[in-house]
């Protein structure tokens, strides 16, 4: 294992510029959960038009995160890690700031397209950068303070629905961006591609080199299918929990208050899960343990509501078993080489996020086509989701001490 000339400490500027980048990502990405309702109120929609609507203008955040982590993802393995982080933050520093003075549906889908676009490449190229910069034996906790800080950001979009405007909060959101764009100034570019940039241009950030060999799609899919339950909980159990709500008579719920808790619980996992999987020197096994927390906490939250009583403490029991994210981008980044780790980690990362713009059709086809409730068309939707990514990491290797300087 290579270690000389990598970082040993966790606290460095670039797992510092990472995680602020994570932070205020997660941060706008969740204000839109949080604020739903009464900004779609604000707009002059009411009754069902705000559930339609409001998981149409989702979708298309999650499509714009797709189509920017296919761009930044070859981007940064072909330009740098760096240029990445400096052209995303401009985008969705922007958008936000747009955001807040949006009038109308139409321009509201429009800038969170382009919010979603620039969002896609912030947890990508961070965890990159810092896991090249690292050592082999730390890297994890680089890592893992990475993704706690993103954790964090959602806790902050959570806690800023009690008490920001949802015009506030956006724009306070954009300036914070464009403020951390100064610490970026000092952003290095790892060694490990710098030594890379000679490599041919057709083996560096190539979607189509990425598919040439079975071994590797099938090692790729599987590291998408790992990360999907986590969306599947926050961007659709969590979202649409007033609706499961009001659909089991549960008086009283309060949606900033489940996304909180949800978020600390993530917190919680992302640092515990990521101290655990340096601790016992392996990233598959705590993943699977994290899941199947996460799975029984899901179970119950059904039965919860289905008895008339919300649970809260299930709301910060499955972000705590989700809380595998930390443990679950570190292992993509060392699943592949230096000329696609960028593509990859950020493809994965957005496509995980975007798989909502799939599971969200395909619950109302199960409603609509077999006249399913809404819980029980969740409940499908998450059985098939939770048995794809229990198989993914039983398929995928262990990478726990992977030296990540080699090419694909």
């Amino acid at each position: 294992m290579k270690s000389s000339g990598l970082i040993h400490s966790p606290f460095n500027l670039a797992v510092i510029a990472a995680g602020l980048g994570f932070f205020v990502d997660a941060f706008d990405l969740f204000l839109f959960t949080i604020y739903r309702i009464p900004s779609l109120t604000e707009l002059g929609l009411t009754g069902n038009d705000l559930k339609l609507e409001g998981e149409k203008l989702l979708g298309i955040q999650m499509l714009g995160m797709m189509i920017g982590g296919i761009l930044t993802g070859m981007i940064g393995d072909r330009k740098g890690r760096v240029a990445v982080l400096f052209g995303s933050i401009l985008l969705y520093s922007s958008a936000n700031i747009a955001n807040a003075f949006v009038q109308d549906v139409q321009a509201y889908a429009l800038i969170r397209f382009l919010a979603g676009v620039g969002l896609a490449g912030e947890l990508g190229a961070g965890i990159t950068l810092v896991s090249e910069t690292m050592s082999v034996e730390r890297r994890g906790y680089g890592t893992i303070l990475v993704a706690t800080m993103g954790a964090l950001g959602a806790v902050c979009a959570g806690l800023a629905g009690d008490i920001l405007p949802w015009r506030t909060a956006f724009f306070v959101a954009g300036i914070a961006g464009l403020l951390l764009l100064l610490l970026r100034m000092k952003s290095l570019e790892s060694s490990m591609f710098q030594k890379a940039i000679q490599v041919p241009s057709h083996v560096k950030g190539s979607f189509r080199y990425l598919f040439s060999k079975p071994e590797r799609t099938l090692k790729y899919s599987a590291c998408i299918l790992m990360g999907i339950p986590i969306w599947y909980s926050v961007g659709i159990l969590m979202t649409l929990s007033p609706e499961l709500a009001k659909d089991f008579n549960v008086d009283g719920w309060v949606l900033t208050k489940a996304f909180t808790l949800f978020q600390l619980g993530i917190t919680s996992g992302d640092l515990s899960s990521g101290v655990l999987s340096q601790v016992f020197k392996t990233r598959k096994k705590i993943i699977l343990s994290y899941m199947i927390l996460a799975i029984l906490a899901s179970a119950l939250y059904f039965y919860f509501f289905s008895v008339g009583i919300g649970s809260y403490t299930l709301c910060f029991l499955m972000g705590l078993g989700c809380g595998y994210l930390s443990v679950f981008v570190t292992a993509t980044a060392e699943h592949f080489g230096t000329n696609l780790r960028v593509l990859v980690t950020a493809t994965v990362t957005n496509f995980m996020r975007g798989s909502v713009t799939l599971l969200i059709p395909f619950h109302l086809w199960l409603e609509n086509s077999f006249e399913m409730s809404l819980s029980q068309s969740l409940i499908l939707t998450g059985v098939m989701v939770w048995s794809l990514a229990l198989v993914s990491v039983l398929l995928l290797a262990e990478t726990y001490g992977k030296d990540l300087d080699y090419l694909e």
